[in-house]
C-alpha cells in the first residue's frame, strides 16, 4: 500500500486513494517553484529529468524587501523535500509569519506535495487552493487537486457535489494551461515535455474519474485514454486502466474492457488480482452479450 503512494511520488501519478485508502507514503522529488529539486542543494546541471519535471517553474518571485523574509524563505526552500516533517513544519512556520509574502505560493505548492504523501487530503486541499488563488498558472498543484479530489471522494461527503465541480474545474484549467507555459530557464526540452506530460496525465485522469464518479462513462472513456497516452512514467498507473475498464464494460464495450483489465493485471500492485477476474469477466459478458460500435 505504502509502496503505492510512493510511486505517485516518484512519477506523478497518486494511485492509492481510490480503492485502497491509503494509510501514509514516502515522498520522493518533489521540487519548489523557485527550482529547487528538492534534494540536498546539488548543482543543477546534477538533476534529473525527473527533478526537473517536479520543478515546472511558472512565476519567479521578485527578491523580497525584507531580508529576514528572504532569511527564512532560503532556510525553507533548502530543506530537502524528503524531510518531510521538518520542511512541513518549517514551511507552515513561514506562511503564518509572513502572511502577505511574495513567496508564500512556493511555500503553499511544496506543501500541497508534503501534505499528500503524509496522505493529510484535507491540508493538502486547503494548501493547494491558496496556491492557485495567489498563482493561478500553477498547473501541477492544479493536476494535483484535480487527480487527488476524486480520488478521494465518497458519494457520502456532506460536500460531494461540490468537490466534484472543483475537481473538474482545477482539471480543466490544468489541461488548458500546461500547453502554454513556457519552458523555465534552465529545463532542457526533455524535462521540460516530461514535466507537461506528468501534469497532463494527471489533469485528463481526474477529470476521466470526475466523470467516472458521475457515471459518465462515455466521457470518462477519452479522458483515461489521453491520461494513459501521455503519462511518460515507466510503469503505468493501475488505477486508470482499472477506471477504464470499468468504463468501457459499463458502455458495452468488452473487447476494449479486456485489454485495459488486462493491462492493469500486469502492473505489480495489489490491483493485480482484481483486474485479472475484470478480464475474465468481461469476456464472458462479451461472449453473451451484444458489444457497443466502437
Amino acid at each position: 500500500m505504502k509502496g503505492t503512494c510512493q510511486k505517485w511520488m516518484e512519477a506523478g501519478a497518486f494511485a492509492g486513494l481510490l480503492l485502497l485508502g491509503c494509510a501514509g507514503a514516502a515522498a520522493q522529488s518533489g521540487g519548489t517553484q523557485s527550482g529547487q529539486s528538492g534534494q540536498s542543494a546539488p548543482p543543477a546541471q546534477q538533476q534529473t529529468d525527473k527533478d526537473k519535471a517536479n520543478t515546472l517553474t511558472l512565476d519567479t518571485p521578485t527578491p523580497p524587501v525584507n531580508p529576514e523574509e528572504d532569511k527564512d524563505f532560503k532556510a525553507f526552500d533548502a530543506l530537502a523535500i524528503t524531510d518531510g516533517a521538518k520542511k512541513t513544519q518549517s514551511g507552515e512556520a513561514f506562511v503564518q509569519k509572513y502572511p502577505q509574502s511574495r513567496y508564500l505560493a512556493v511555500v503553499y505548492s511544496n506543501l500541497v506535495k508534503l501534505y499528500l504523501a503524509d496522505n493529510q487530503i484535507q491540508k493538502m486541499q486547503e494548501a493547494g487552493e491558496k496556491d492557485v488563488a495567489l498563482a493561478p498558472n500553477d498547473v501541477q498543484t492544479l493536476a494535483i487537486l484535480g487527480q487527488t479530489l476524486p480520488r478521494a471522494w465518497n458519494s457520502n461527503m456532506p460536500n460531494a457535489a461540490q468537490q466534484l465541480d472543483k475537481a473538474e474545474k482545477f482539471s480543466k484549467s490544468a489541461i488548458e494551461l500546461t500547453p502554454t507555459i513556457a519552458k523555465p530557464d534552465g529545463m532542457t526540452d526533455a524535462q521540460f515535455a516530461l514535466a507537461k506530460n506528468q501534469t497532463l496525465a494527471m489533469a485528463h485522469g481526474g477529470l476521466g474519474l470526475v466523470y467516472f464518479r458521475r457515471g459518465k462513462y462515455d466521457d470518462a472513456i477519452p479522458e483515461f485514454e489521453a491520461s494513459a497516452k501521455v503519462d511518460p512514467n515507466p510503469e503505468a498507473d493501475p488505477v486508470t486502466y482499472y477506471v477504464l475498464a470499468i468504463s468501457n464494460q459499463k458502455t458495452s464495450h468488452f473487447d476494449a474492457a479486456v485489454a485495459a483489465f488486462t493491462k492493469c493485471a500486469s502492473i505489480p500492485g495489489s490491483l493485480q488480482s482484481t483486474c485479472k477476474s475484470g478480464a475474465d469477466e468481461a469476456k464472458k459478458l462479451g461472449a453473451t452479450q451484444l458489444s457497443a460500435p466502437k
